[in-house]
């Protein structure tokens, strides 16, 4: 088969579908985060341990991890809207179930269950938008399509107290939570997809690549990209599973206040951040080819430096701490802008899909899957420690408040890793984005 040759345009329904990936996302994250918002009522009812929490985000993202690899590979040589169209669904209902259920283990089971529906979207909607917009505007299209991620997370923490207080149940917002996803899925359906390439620059081969994987891991700059997001992922999974209990216990908020502080943390400051990252990172690209990366580094230190300032003062105002963890959250969201960006920059069209697949695994497999399950673990640790320094012989929420608090200083340190590997990345991205060019090349420039 020839090959097929394309203008470096962007697609003319590009914005529209953004929209809905946009739409998709939020209430992709919206469904995720709403288990650790209501985390404490569940502890309490089936009296769970740290390390238990801590295995039910485990549980979700190694699942989300192993599934997200033969689905990226299917949203490589597949259709796209009916992957997402089905994972939507599958997701939602089990986001129901989830409010059904009457014990831990199938609790577990249907989070599960919920990693396999997710864990369908993220490849394909990536391989969607590096098809329909050229590479100098995909840092803006990616940093709007994960304003999905703020306000998901905005939403999920700002209205699931509320809900939580109006029914009178735990169990009431997953229930909610279910039913826009569904509604989206019907929507999904009808997308129309680009070509694959189509908004390159230079000529893309059609033909199929023999061992697809390889070709991929044979990319300097993935191992280090993979390296970062495996961090950051650890850094941000932990901190959304136990920000809310740890502002309910050390600072004693109850969990509508615990609920919106973390929403100012994770959510508000991403409204901002996202599309200002993306315009940043995108002018950077222009003038510095390895300029999306300087700019993620160096703003991981900088959350680094925030999120452990805020946890070393202590006991300080709870608005102190909120705040100087927002500021640093601020910085973390460059992460999406310029390091999705930059694993499609290194990759060709026909393997961007499986590529974000097994990016995604890296980053949940063993940052998303280990963070909340190593914190957890050691809150436990540290809150038995303190509490035999005490001298006493029964655990009580002051132990566990310590225990916890202590914990979380691994998302700092988490945070400064991921910078540092940025860094390091810039030093084989610019050879590596040569030789995407080069492979996917078929006829030369047009």
């Amino acid at each position: 088969m020839p090959p097929i040759t394309h203008q470096s345009t962007q697609a003319a329904n590009a914005w529209r579908v953004l929209f809905l990936l946009f739409l998709a996302n939020v209430f992709n994250f919206f469904d995720r985060v709403v288990p650790s918002i209501v985390m404490e009522p569940i502890r309490l009812e089936w009296s769970l341990s740290d390390f238990q929490i801590g295995m039910l985000g485990t549980a979700f993202t190694i699942v989300y991890a192993l599934a997200g690899i033969p689905l990226g590979r299917m949203a490589d040589t597949g259709s796209r809207k009916k992957i997402m169209g089905w994972g939507l669904l599958l997701w939602s209902g089990l986001t129901a179930v989830n409010g059904a259920v009457q014990g831990f283990w199938g609790f577990l089971l249907a989070r599960m269950g919920v990693g396999i529906g997710e864990a369908s979207y993220g490849p394909a909607a990536n391989s969607l938008i590096g098809d329909m917009f050229p590479a100098n505007r995909r840092a803006r299209a990616m940093g709007i399509f994960m304003m999905g991620l703020p306000v998901g997370l905005l939403l999920a923490f700002f209205t699931t107290g509320w809900i939580v207080q109006a029914f009178g149940s735990w169990r009431a917002p997953f229930f909610v939570a279910a039913v826009p996803g569904v509604l989206l899925a019907l929507l999904m359906f009808k997308l129309r997809e680009p070509q694959r390439g189509a908004a390159e620059v230079v000529a893309v081969n059609s033909a199929p690549i023999v061992n697809p994987i390889r070709t991929i891991l044979a990319t300097p700059t993935m191992w280090w990209l993979v390296l970062a997001g495996l961090c950051y992922n650890f850094a941000t999974y932990a901190n959304t599973s136990f920000m809310v209990p740890m502002l309910q216990r050390y600072f004693g908020l109850e969990l509508t206040q615990a609920s919106m502080s973390v929403g100012v943390i994770v959510g508000v400051t991403g409204l901002f951040a996202l599309p200002l990252g993306g315009w940043i990172a995108d002018r950077l690209h222009e003038r510095v080819r390895n300029g999306r990366l300087l700019f993620g580094g160096v703003s991981l230190l900088l959350t680094s430096l925030c999120t452990g300032i805020a946890l070393v003062a202590g006991q300080i105002d709870v608005l102190w701490f909120v705040g100087l963890f927002a500021l640093g959250w601020v910085f973390a969201y460059n992460f999406y802008t310029c390091v999705y960006t930059a694993v499609q920059d290194v990759v060709e069209p026909r393997l961007r899909a499986t590529a974000m697949a097994l990016f995604f695994a890296g980053l949940y497999l063993l940052g998303g899957g280990l963070g909340p399950l190593i914190v957890g673990g050691l809150s436990d640790y540290l809150a038995q420690q303190a509490m035999l320094s005490a001298g006493v012989s029964e655990m009580s929420e002051a132990f566990r408040a310590l225990g916890l608090h202590s914990a979380m200083y691994l998302v700092p340190v988490a945070m400064a890793l991921t910078g540092m590997f940025l860094l390091i990345a810039m030093r084989t991205f610019s050879q590596d984005a040569q030789k995407m060019l080069q492979s996917a090349q078929s006829s030369g420039v047009q």
